[in-house]
């Protein structure tokens, strides 16, 4: 019995990349960013071999690293989570997914008037905590709901759920997936429920995606169609629209993430358990919040030595991130970054350097090789196994 832990540190960067330019993010780096903060420790993660990445200098390097560790580039165009998700599976995009930054055409709302029956507030790129702030009160006088997106390929749907009731939220937002097809099909769309009274509104825990099906087969799909167990923990199976997926839990953080992986770690299946980890990009990268950043890495950090203690003699961990998102810019969005990856196990090639990757897709064919599987999709296999 093989298992594979994925773990995606959702946004956690490691240095901008050579195009960084093109998407505005130049001087990014959301892991040195982070680390300047007095709440930063991440002495587990330096043990595995993270200040050991190429162009990771922070803090004091580890004498012995007791795991493989590369830099990834990502070769797919684009920044944001869904197009970064897809090539950890294997799938490189070639085109980004459309944006929006002077908001949608007139068209696509007065379709989704039509649809809903319900107006539409805002429609422009925002924060999703001033968007609530600003128009929040509105909404709450005429049921018109508020869509917005950003700098990453989204349509985002907020109401407040004593006016529209969570499972209404989502089927508006079903009809919004329906409508975002072709030449406007966003990555994502996203229901982004709230509470609380003007002048002090909050988001709820209840956000749901609804992302565009994988243009091509995925590194999940291989597995799901040759027998083997793809669970997913946390938003993996939004990202993926149930694509590939044998089994899924949802949390409500990270903290909720990691216990439900470790869960799964005391449960026998044969495949991957596939998580992510959304609270460094929704609730600091995004509000440009480093203290906060910083105390989740450090959190996580925290508990890895949990994650360690639960592997079985076949297992292998392995975590990296999808993007970045470097809270220390003035930009509250995404940045281009390369992402690290640590990777180990009994099996694993202890303190080996891949170097730097050519693309986050060489994960997808990793695992492929891992179960001896031909490697399908997009990627290289790395050579990290002393056997298999």
């Amino acid at each position: 019995m093989k298992r594979v832990f994925l773990i995606v540190l959702d946004s956690v960067g490691i240095g901008e990349m050579p195009d960084a330019a093109e998407y505005g993010d130049m001087g990014s780096n959301t892991l040195r960013a982070v680390s300047r903060s007095p709440y930063f420790s991440m002495p587990n993660m330096r043990k595995l071999g993270l200040f050991h990445i190429d162009g990771v200098e922070i803090g004091e390097k580890e004498g012995e690293v007791s795991g493989a560790y590369a830099r990834l580039a990502e070769r797919s165009k684009g920044k944001d989570t869904t197009i970064g998700h897809w090539e950890i599976a294997g799938v490189v995009s070639k085109t980004p997914l459309p944006t929006y930054p002077n908001g949608f055409p007139s068209a696509l709302i007065r379709a989704f008037e039509e649809k809903t029956g319900r107006g539409v507030l805002c429609n422009r790129p925002y924060s999703g905590t001033e968007v609530i702030r600003d128009y929040g009160e509105e909404h709450l006088k005429t049921g018109d709901l508020i869509v917005y997106t950003s700098a990453d390929s989204v349509f985002q749907v907020a109401a407040h759920e004593s006016v529209v009731p969570v499972k209404k939220l989502y089927e508006y937002c079903r009809m919004a997936r329906e409508i975002l097809q072709g030449e406007h099909g966003v990555g994502r769309v996203i229901a982004r429920p709230f509470v609380g009274e003007p002048g002090n509104f909050t988001r709820t825990a209840n956000r749901h995606d609804f992302s565009l099906r994988p243009p091509r087969q995925t590194m999940l799909d291989v597995l799901k169609d040759t027998g083997y167990d793809v669970i997913s923990v946390g938003k993996i199976i939004d990202i993926f629209a149930e694509s590939g997926i044998t089994e899924y839990v949802r949390t409500s953080g990270n903290a909720d993430g990691l216990d439900k992986t470790l869960a799964y770690m005391k449960q026998d299946f044969n495949g991957i358990c596939f998580t992510n980890l959304v609270d460094y990009d929704m609730l600091y990268g995004h509000r440009n919040d480093v203290d906060g950043y910083a105390k989740a890495l450090t959190y996580f950090d925290g508990r890895l030595p949990e994650l360690l203690a639960a592997m079985r003699e076949k297992d292998i961990l392995m975590i990296t991130a999808d993007h970045g998102c470097d809270p220390s810019t003035p930009s509250t969005d995404h940045s281009r970054e390369y992402t690290p990856l640590i990777i180990c196990g009994t099996r694993v090639k202890a303190g080996v350097n891949f170097g730097t990757r050519e693309g986050f897709c060489d994960i997808a064919a990793t695992i492929l090789d891992y179960f001896q599987l031909p490697v399908t999709c997009e990627g290289s296999a790395i050579p990290v196994f002393t056997k298999k």
